[in-house]
Parts: structure tokens; C-alpha cells; sequence
């Protein structure tokens, strides 16, 4: 009998029976993931001591108009959602809240047009950065934004988060590149905002309030991206130092002159040894600084040469310019592992981003080692120098009670002593579930109540990503 169908599991009294059921009337049925065990590996992101809760179901929409369904099923229904890209997030910012809808971005990754005269890319949101960095270069352009996690995170993640990357000093993060966006709004409908033009100034710009909401005034459904042609390969010096004083000097040095590095990264003593004994990359680890700096001028070689003296002049031990991109990209091998060397070495980490002003670089440095020493924990930092943008790792047992405590007070710790520098909670980060106390002292009262006004006015019910910034 054609009216007679086996019952859905879910179809039971409820409203979540409901819920599962208008969704499913618009989107295809591997679409939505109810299995308890599937929807709990989406609840969280990469960061520690943020609670997330059980979503309700997890979607994975393959269109713009589904994603229009889920929105306007979610607004009819008053439960909450929470966007979602490859959750290598490091603020809690993407993990589920009770009972929410999960909306999981990655199967929309099509990269729909790369543009070589008007040198723009339009993607989607769960495109792959590194996807999209080889794509561009085939055509003899460059998508710089780099976060480290560039291999797995996603375009719309980078987006909500207005990542960065290595090469920031030179290049600038994901906010200069994002032109135009599509985007759902709480209630289902479809807002376009900025340009595919090299200018425009029609009106506010919606497109650079977006950037870094961390989905929570809509979900970026499609991305026009700006484009830079293809820089020559980057050469790459090391140098070493007896102290980070001496390294954070350079820094300054490197910066008054007037230099242009490509890249500008400094790891301290106990981020050497830390990718030495994972990697045995030969690294010195009788020094307490090494700086990285890189050119991909028309005449690289010069410009280390005279990077490689202002360091010398600041104290630096040794200096040691790649002689090609081989022996470049080893020295790279080694920042980029930074942070994963870091987290062998305890079973867990917290991974802070407190940027400061270059001058106070120092004086950052040296404050953090004073809270590890203080709090008696093994804190390695790895700087992208050139932008001030620190990332203290805090490396602590999280079955160790006393240990987790003292954790997270110095994470707190290092947030407090950026402020004080005349620095900023997060670079690149975000601020998610992780830093929510610590947005409030940075914008202050009259700064806070504005930005929940505009929260108020692009999600009336409070349904995206609820819980999350304020």
C-alpha cells in the first residue's frame, strides 16, 4: 500500500520531530545527520575549555537555496544555528550550541570563476584555501591569506574570523581581499553586498562587517576575493639571538628602515626545541630567538643582505641567508610546525593571539615568560614579528586539575598584559566562546551596546551562533 511508510526514527512527538521534518522538505536526504554519535564529532572546534552543547541535527547544504531553507525552517522553528567550516578554529566560535541546528558549509565548495583581468575569484564558502592559493597560481595569481591550518580550514572559516597568516607583514589579512560576499540572512533572505570593481563606495560597507562576524549576522554563501599576480619565489634568512630583546630589536630595525619582508616570524626558545625534537631539524637551541625573514623582491638576495646587517647591529649571533627556495622552504618547514610541536608536548594546549604594537613587541615577550614562570607551566610563543601578532601556547595535562586551573589563568594572563601594551584580545583568531569576558574590557561599555544593536538588527531572535562574541 503506497500510503503505508516505515517511520522515520526521529518520528516522534516533538518539536525537534518537527524541525527534522521541514528540514528534510527541502533538502536531500543524506543532508541531514541526526546519528548522535555523527553530530557530536561537529560540536566543537580545536579550542580547549569551551563548552558546547548537543546540536538538535547537522546539515550540509550544497546550494544557496537550501541554505535559504534551513534559515527560514530554522527562524519558524526559533532554534538556534550555528555555521560551521572545517572547525580548525581556535575560540570555540563554531561549536554547537543546545539543541541548535549545526549548518556545515564544506560540501558548498566549488570554486565558480577565477578572473585573470579583473583579478578576482569567486568561491563558495567551503572551498579549501590551499585549493583556491594552486588554483589562482595556475593562472599566475596569488591568494595570500596563509593561516597555518591553510591545508584543511576553509574560505567562508577564514571569513568569519578574518584569518591571517605569515605573510600578513607584507600582504595584509583576509579582510583587504574580500570584496563582495553573498550572503543568508537570519530570516531567509538573500543579501549581496560590496563589488567585483578594483573601487567602490556606494553606501556602508556591509562586506568588511561581515568579515570577522564569526557567523553571527548571516552565513557567507559565495565570496568575490581580490587577487595579487604572482610574486617571484622568496628567499628566506635566519638569524639567531641571545635574547628576544635583542630579536624584538631587530624587528623594529627591520620595520624603521623602510623593509618590506614577505615574511617576518620570530619563535623563542622553547618553540626551537620543541620542533627539534619532533622534526630533529638541526635547529639551534643554544639560542633564545630565531628570527625568519623573507623577500620575494625582484632582488631578494639584497635585500637580506641588508635585513642580515640591521640584525647583526641588533646582536644576533649568527646569521644564515637560503642560498634557493630549497633551503628557504626548509627554514619555512620549521615555523610551520611550530604550533603542532608545541602541542606534543603535553596533552593539551591553548593557543593565545594577543597582537601589540611593534614596539612593544618586547616587552610582550617578556611579560609571557614571566606568567609561564609564574604559573610554573611551559609556555612556547611563535610571533608573526612583523605585525605584532603573538601566539603564546600554553602547554598543560588537561586530567591534571591544579595544572588546567593554572592553564587557563595565564591564558588570561597574557590577554590582560596585551591590553595593557596597547594590544588587542585576537590578531586572527577570533574571540568565539574562548575571549567573550575579554571583548567586553576591550571595547568598553558605549563600544559593546552598539555592536549588540547591530547584532539586533541583522538577527532579531538571537538565532546565529548564540552565545558567541557578546
Amino acid at each position: 500500500m503506497d500510503d503505508l511508510q516505515t517511520p522515520h526514527p526521529d518520528a516522534h512527538q516533538g518539536p525537534r520531530a518537527a524541525l527534522l521534518a521541514d528540514l528534510r522538505a527541502g533538502l536531500p536526504a543524506d543532508a541531514v545527520l541526526t546519528d548522535p554519535d555523527v553530530t557530536a564529532s561537529y560540536a566543537h572546534d580545536m579550542a580547549s575549555f569551551c563548552a558546547a552543547g548537543t546540536p538538535a541535527a547537522v546539515v550540509l547544504p550544497r546550494t544557496v537555496e537550501q541554505v535559504r531553507h534551513v534559515m527560514r525552517t530554522a527562524t519558524a522553528h526559533r532554534v538556534p544555528v550555528v555555521p560551521q567550516g572545517a572547525r580548525t578554529g581556535l575560540s570555540g566560535g563554531a561549536n554547537a550550541s543546545e539543541g541548535c541546528v549545526v549548518l556545515s558549509l564544506v560540501k558548498m565548495d566549488r570554486i565558480l570563476e577565477i578572473d585573470p583581468v579583473d583579478r578576482v575569484a569567486v568561491v563558495e564558502p567551503g572551498v579549501v584555501n590551499a585549493v583556491l592559493s594552486r588554483a589562482v597560481n595556475e593562472h599566475g595569481l596569488y591568494y595570500p591569506p596563509d593561516p597555518s591550518s591553510w591545508e584543511s580550514c576553509t574560505i567562508g572559516g577564514n571569513i568569519g574570523t578574518a584569518s591571517g597568516g605569515l605573510c600578513c607583514v607584507k600582504y595584509g589579512v583576509t579582510a583587504e581581499y574580500v570584496l563582495g560576499l553573498d550572503v543568508v540572512l537570519a530570516d531567509g533572505r538573500l543579501l549581496t553586498t560590496g563589488r567585483r570593481t578594483a573601487k567602490g563606495v556606494a553606501g556602508y560597507d556591509l562586506t568588511r562587517l561581515f568579515v570577522g562576524s564569526e557567523g553571527s549576522l548571516g552565513v557567507v554563501v559565495k565570496a568575490v576575493l581580490a587577487l595579487k599576480p604572482q610574486p617571484p619565489a622568496q628567499l628566506v634568512l635566519a638569524a639567531e639571538f641571545p635574547s628576544t630583546d635583542a630579536a624584538c630589536a631587530a624587528v623594529c630595525a627591520i620595520m624603521e628602515r623602510g623593509h618590506t619582508p614577505s615574511l617576518l616570524e620570530l619563535m623563542d626558545r622553547t618553540t626551537v626545541r620543541a620542533v627539534n625534537r619532533m622534526a630533529r631539524m638541526g635547529l639551534p637551541e643554544s639560542t633564545e630567538a630565531l628570527l625568519l625573514c623573507a623577500f620575494d623582491t625582484p632582488d631578494p638576495a639584497a635585500d637580506l643582505a641588508a635585513v642580515g646587517a640591521l640584525c647583526t647591529a641588533a646582536g644576533a649571533t649568527e646569521v644564515v641567508p637560503a642560498a634557493d627556495a630549497a633551503e628557504s622552504e626548509l627554514l619555512l618547514q620549521a615555523r610551520r610546525l611550530s604550533l603542532t610541536a608545541l602541542e606534543a608536548l603535553k596533552p593539551a594546549t591553548m593557543i593565545d593571539d594577543v597582537c601589540v604594537p611593534r614596539t612593544r613587541l618586547a616587552e610582550m615577550l617578556a611579560g609571557t615568560t614571566a606568567i609561564a614562570e609564574k604559573h610554573a607551566l611551559t609556555i612556547g610563543v611563535c610571533v608573526h614579528a612583523g605585525d605584532g601578532n603573538t601566539h603564546p601556547v600554553v602547554c598543560f595535562d588537561h586530567t591534571d586539575e591544579d595544572e588546567s586551573r593554572r592553564a587557563r589563568e595565564s591564558f588570561d594572563a597574557i590577554m590582560a598584559l596585551g591590553l595593557s601594551l596597547g594590544g588587542t584580545i585576537t590578531g586572527e583568531h577570533g574571540v568565539g566562546v574562548l575571549k567573550k569576558e575579554w571583548l567586553a574590557r576591550e571595547l568598553g561599555p558605549v563600544g559593546l551596546g552598539l555592536q549588540r544593536e547591530i547584532k539586533r538588527v541583522f538577527d532579531p531572535l538571537g538565532l546565529l551562533n548564540p552565545g558567541k562574541l557578546f
